[in-house]
Parts: C-alpha cells; structure tokens; sequence
C-alpha cells in the first residue's frame, strides 16, 4: 500500500501547532501544581510541579526542534536537519532522569525523617485530576501528529505527557492515603504522599529509559525493526530483479535514507538497467514513507535459472 503524501507546509505548521500548544498546557499545569503544592506541602504535588516544569523545558526544546529540523538540506547538512530532533528526544531523556533523581531524593528524606505535614485539601485533588485530563489531551494529540509526520520530538513530548497521566494518578491515591490518615488505626497511610512520590520517580525513570534507548538507536543509524526487510521485499518484487545484494538505512529525523544495490542479468543494456532501477526505487518509496532512495545496479555473477529473491542478508549501516 503507498504510503500517504502530505503538503510539506501544512505538515510543518501542525507540528509547529501542535508543539506549541503543548508549552501553554505545561505552563498551565506548572503553574497550578507549584501554587497547590506549596500551599498543601504536598511533596507529590509539588514533584509533580518538578515533573510539569521539566515537561515545560522539554516542551520549548521540542518546539525549537520541529522549527528547526524542517529547514532544507544545505552544504554543510547534505542529509538535512532531521537529527535536531534526535537530539531534543535525547536532551529530554536527560530533564527526565534528572527530575527522577530529585524526586526520590525529596521522599526518601520524607520516609525516613518521618516529616513534612500533608494537608490534603480538595484543592489538591481537583489540580491533579484537571492535569491528568490536560495530559490525556496533550499526549493523544502529540501522538497522532507524531504518528502521522514520523516525528521522533513529538514522540517524545507525547510520552512526557503520558507519562504525567499515570504518575498524577499516583499522587492521587497518596493523596488519599494522606485523608484516610486521620482516622484511627491508619495514621500509617500519613507516609503515602511521599511513597507516591517514589511511583512517579519509578514511572519517569521507566519512560526516560526507553526513550533515550530509541534516541540513541537513531542517532547511531541503527535501522528500525522490519524496516531492512521491508525494503528488501519491496526491490527484490521488481520484473527482472535477480537479488538484492546489499541494503543501508539511516534515519535523520522523520526521513529515511536507503541505499540499495541489486544484481541484474548479465549483458541487460545500461538503458534497462535504469529502468529497473527506478522501478526499484518506486517500489521502496511506495512501501517506506518519507524516504530518499539511491538503487545501483551490478551484473550477478552467474546466471540462476530462476529469480532467487534477497542471496544475503541486508547489510546495515
């Protein structure tokens, strides 16, 4: 199935929209987890304050990182700009981590020092349940745009965002551990606002992992699963086809660069040759979006009687 085209401009401005909408919901929850939080002494509100603040800087680099990436193709960029977003992906991993550390540093000195009075007001509740419906709002938007422009920045951002849902769910439950408190025989559940505070460290830390394992991956041009394959599959279909010798892959940012090399049969006219060529590279571009195909044709060794598909197992780059 061809893989759907979209108009470069409209793209770009619905990520760019798409990525600045995200910096006013994280300014918004910010700001009203930081007023709750110190008014309640909650420190899961206020991690999650942390939490929403660190979404703020990754949500400001994200939407450099969309601007960015889409400028063309230069002399000192011959692949363009699309690494930009990797990067941004990889620097959110970072905020995460960090923010992770500083989370479980605050309630492990809660635990074990047995102090910080919790006032769980209805306030607190209504602050964590607006944010976690912001962040189902913010993360299925950034997803779907993602999905639909392969961008890895606003994968990223969706998975901040996400990420938010499950751990202002855990500060909810702490936060009711922090009201039943008062009543006799569960003055224990006191603690559960700073336990709450090690999930979210537990959550983020999680989230922070596998995205900065897929950062690396594609700044390291390690080719997607099924990706090497697929493209095979797709040149190796072609009328007159013999093998496909040899497929490289990279990624810089949503695009896709292939290099393909199949063997012909001996003696084809160089003219022939062309043509299978660019049906090969029709082929690729209709079963792989967003992709810059170069294919060469080699004339194979030795005459099979028979097309025999892919003779080796792709090469990665």
């Amino acid at each position: 199935m061809a893989a759907a085209v979209h108009d470069p401009a409209v793209g770009e401005r619905e990520k760019n929209l798409v990525a600045l909408s995200s910096v006013g919901a994280a300014v918004l929850l910010t700001g009203m987890k930081i007023v709750v939080g110190l008014a309640t002494g909650s420190i899961g509100i206020l991690s999650e304050a942390a939490h929403s603040g660190i979404d703020l800087l990754a949500a400001l680099m994200t939407f450099w990182a969309v601007r960015a990436s889409s400028k063309p193709p230069d002399s000192d960029h011959l692949y363009g700009h699309g690494k930009i977003e990797n990067f941004s992906a990889l620097f959110e991993t970072g905020l995460l981590l960090a923010t992770c550390v500083w989370i479980a540093y605050e309630a492990g000195k809660r635990l074990v020092s047995g102090g910080g009075h919790v006032e769980a007001t209805v306030w607190s509740f209504v602050v964590m349940g607006v944010s976690i419906v912001v962040d189902l709002s913010r993360s299925r938007a950034l997803a779907a745009t993602a999905k639909k422009y392969r961008s890895q920045a606003l994968e990223a951002d969706a998975l901040h965002f996400s990420t938010d849902i499950w751990s202002s769910a855990v500060v909810l439950v702490g936060l009711a551990g922090v009201w039943f408190s008062h009543r006799p025989g569960l003055e224990w559940l006191a603690r559960a606002d700073a336990v709450a505070a090690l999930g979210v460290a537990g959550i983020a830390a999680l989230i922070s992992v596998r995205l900065g394992r897929k950062s690396v991956d594609d700044l390291l041009d390690a080719a997607p699963t099924g990706l090497l394959e697929a493209i095979a599959r797709s040149a190796a279909a072609v009328d007159e086809v013999m093998s496909v010798s040899q497929v490289r892959v990279r990624r810089s940012g949503p695009k896709t660069f292939a290099d393909v090399i199949l063997q012909v049969a001996r003696g084809l006219p160089v003219e022939r040759a062309h043509e299978i060529a660019h049906a090969a590279e029709d082929a690729i571009r209709g079963a792989v979006p967003d992709v810059d195909v170069m294919v060469h044709t080699e004339p194979a060794e030795e005459e099979p009687s028979a097309p025999t598909g892919i003779t080796r197992a792709p090469a990665r780059a």
